[in-house]
């Protein structure tokens, strides 16, 4: 078993699609990535399935008080499928990006986007969000976290 890793905190935060399932997630893949060429990172998955962004913001205090180096942001995905207003979601993830620019953590916010099947009127707004903040607060985006996914579902 290799040596805990004792460098700088990234921490990545979200719901279902940051804590993974069977062991696999997309931090584990990201720790492997660093230390493979080097890094001297720590990520600390702060994943919870079925979290809202609602639930991130009550969560918001613990990962500010790891003092990270870095938090990758993911929320919104259960907002979505639950058909929580879109303004209700993106006011929780703005207070949540407020809060850690107050503590001066830089932050990488992924994007997520809703099956067409919850309609136009819906996902087009919630779409939106993710990059309207991303310029608003001068964040680095990545669109869509599940793209890939997608593109190859095998």
């Amino acid at each position: 078993m290799a040596a805990p890793i004792d460098g700088p905190v990234i921490v990545t935060f979200g719901d279902s699609l940051t804590a993974g399932v069977a062991g696999r997630s997309y931090p584990s893949d990201l720790q492997d990535l660093l230390t493979a060429h080097g890094y001297n990172y720590r990520i600390d998955n702060q994943g919870v399935s079925g979290d809202t962004t609602t639930d991130g913001l009550a969560r918001i205090g613990n990962v500010i008080a790891e003092h990270p180096a870095l938090v990758i942001l993911e929320f919104g995905g259960n907002d979505g499928l639950r058909g929580i207003p879109v303004d209700a979601t993106k006011k929780n993830l703005q207070d949540m990006i407020m809060r850690l620019k107050e503590a001066n953590i830089p932050i990488v916010l992924l994007g997520i986007t809703l099956p067409p099947n919850y309609g136009p009127d819906y996902v087009k707004p919630f779409t939106a969000i993710f990059p309207e903040l991303a310029r608003q607060y001068h964040l680095k985006l990545m669109p869509f976290l599940l793209l890939n996914v997608y593109q190859h579902p095998d």
